[in-house]
């Protein structure tokens, strides 16, 4: 009850400032956002916003996203969407946002303006139509990171009891736990894909139905027989996508008496001849390149791959042109059991973190930064290392290229163990950092697993801290920022005040927000 309230309470500290009911259009959330459509912008109170206790930070991007956690976002947006929902029915007039917020100190404002700045100037070159479409990419996969959590963890867990030769009655059950949404994972991204492209989702989930369908191993195509499941998520989307296409043109050519009749059937006639005879065959062989290459690329290259997978990811991020990795996720979950691309990639958030150490440690006098930074920690430890990210060492420059480097020391180490015979991956994509380790796997063991993952991150922190602390400050930056930002003690009295905390740090996030600026959705920006 007292966790409801909680919830509730928050929600209800949100609502008002982004303009009350009447301003709310639309209402969902991801792994860490609650995402708001909102009809008119200039009615919400973000400094007002950040201050609130369970909110990490804010993102304006297609929505206006309030980042409240893992965990948190799932139990506020219902509490949320029920007091919208009775301030709908009571029709209040939407009320501008209070103005009234306190100033936050010099260091933390400037690094919130070059962090907006820098935020906005990507936001313009991320709605490019190649960028555009890997966000509705992205879009068809994030929504199913949920279900590959849960059935990933359970899958670890049956792993370990069945090694362990425990409870042997008990495992076929969680087996099939964790493998039914696997097995029909493409019906999901159908049904998904349709919906995002603008069709029926569930024409578009029957359509990839039939790849999965076990009759399918009785049909020839290009000489060979098909197997079920061939083709994967990759040839569900595509199905999907072709569903949606006929569905809109049956919709302008077929009359409307006989719309409800012929075009579902055309559709999935259409679109169904096209998967079985086409589209399973090419796309099989597309999700079998891609986890041949990954293989190869980590057999062959090792630490040099992963140096630069790890290095990299970063400004992939910053691009927008991570979203492209969810899919090839995916793929290699539904092939081999797991992704051994994630556990790099996840290595550059390490990187972050180590970074931040060392710009706590190089300003012993900025009071304010030093908040922001013991503040966001314990998500960057988790995985969520937007907040490091944008109110950190981005708009300080070099630490954001050192973080970099400690994010490839990282990904070497756990790619050197790749190339020697030492696979380390994931059952499932969106945690990242310390949030990643009940969902590895490997074929050597958990323990040898779970001992190179950490020493990854191990590396990544070392590697971040050192190269940050002596490379990521020039003596005009440290001018700049390690001074102190608290009133002095003489002024405090003149004034009858006293010292406040208005560092959006102090409230659980930086004042620059927590962002993204290529992609909206999250499974993909935890690093």
């Amino acid at each position: 009850m007292a966790t409801e309230d909680k919830n509730r309470a928050t929600a209800a500290a949100i609502l008002p400032l982004v303009g009350g009911a009447a301003n709310v259009a639309s209402i969902a959330h991801c792994m860490t956002r609650l995402r708001l459509g909102l009809y008119d912008r200039s009615l919400v109170d973000d400094e007002a916003l950040k201050a609130l206790p369970a909110v990490m930070g804010v993102v304006e991007d297609d929505t206006y996203q309030i980042v409240l956690g893992p965990g948190t976002v799932a139990r506020v947006t219902p509490e949320f969407e029920h007091l919208v929902e009775e301030g709908r029915e009571a029709a209040p007039a939407p009320a501008a946002a209070s103005t009234a917020s306190s100033a936050p100190a010099v260091s933390a404002e400037e690094l919130a303006a070059q962090g907006a700045a820098i935020k906005a100037q990507q936001k313009a070159k991320n709605t490019t139509p190649f960028k555009l479409f890997l966000r509705r990419i992205a879009n068809i996969f994030v929504p199913l990171i949920p279900a590959l959590i849960g059935c990933g963890i359970i899958a670890g867990l049956n792993g370990l009891l069945v090694n362990l030769e425990w409870l042997p009655a008990v495992t076929p059950a969680l087996a099939a736990m964790a493998s039914g949404f696997m097995a029909l994972i493409a019906v999901f991204v159908g049904y998904n894909t349709a919906k995002e492209f603008g069709g029926t989702p569930i024409l578009g989930g029957a359509v990839a139905a039939i790849i999965v369908f076990p009759g399918v191993a009785n049909i020839d195509a290009f000489g060979q027989t098909l197997s079920p499941g061939q083709g994967g998520v990759l040839g569900a989307l595509g199905a999907a996508v072709l569903a949606v296409y006929v569905e809109k043109w049956c919709r302008r050519w077929v009359p409307e008496a006989l719309d409800v009749l012929v075009t579902p059937t055309l559709t999935v006639l259409i679109s169904g001849l096209a998967t079985i005879f086409g589209l399973m065959y090419v796309a099989g062989e597309i999700s079998s390149a891609i986890g041949t290459f990954a293989d190869w690329l980590l057999s062959n290259g090792g630490a040099g791959a992963g140096f630069v997978l790890g290095g990299l990811f970063l400004p992939l991020v910053m691009l927008g042109l991570h979203q492209a990795l969810i899919p090839i996720h995916t793929t290699l979950i539904e092939q081999q059991g797991y992704t051994v691309l994630l556990p790099i990639l996840a290595m550059a958030g390490a990187g972050q973190v180590g970074a931040a150490m060392a710009v706590y440690v190089r300003l012993p006098r900025n009071e304010s930064i030093r908040r922001t930074i013991k503040s966001a920690l314990p998500a960057g430890l988790l995985g969520v290392g937007e907040p490091l990210i944008y109110g950190v060492s981005l708009p300080l420059g070099r630490p954001f290229v050192t973080a970099c480097v400690g994010g490839a020391f990282g990904g070497g180490f756990v790619g050197l163990f790749h190339q020697l015979g030492d696979t380390v991956g994931s059952t499932a994509i969106g945690p990242s950092g310390w949030a990643l380790f009940p969902l590895l796997d490997g074929d050597h063991g958990l323990g040898s697993t779970l001992a190179i993952y950490a020493g990854g991150l191990l590396a990544g922190y070392v590697a971040g801290f050192l190269a940050t602390y002596f490379f990521g400050f020039g003596k005009d930056l440290l001018t700049e920022f390690n001074v102190s930002q608290e009133p002095a003690p003489s002024t405090i009295a003149a004034t009858g005040g006293t010292p406040r905390e208005t560092t959006p740090g102090t409230r659980g996030g930086p004042d620059s927000g927590d962002t993204d600026p290529g992609s909206p959705q999250e499974a993909p920006v935890r690093v």
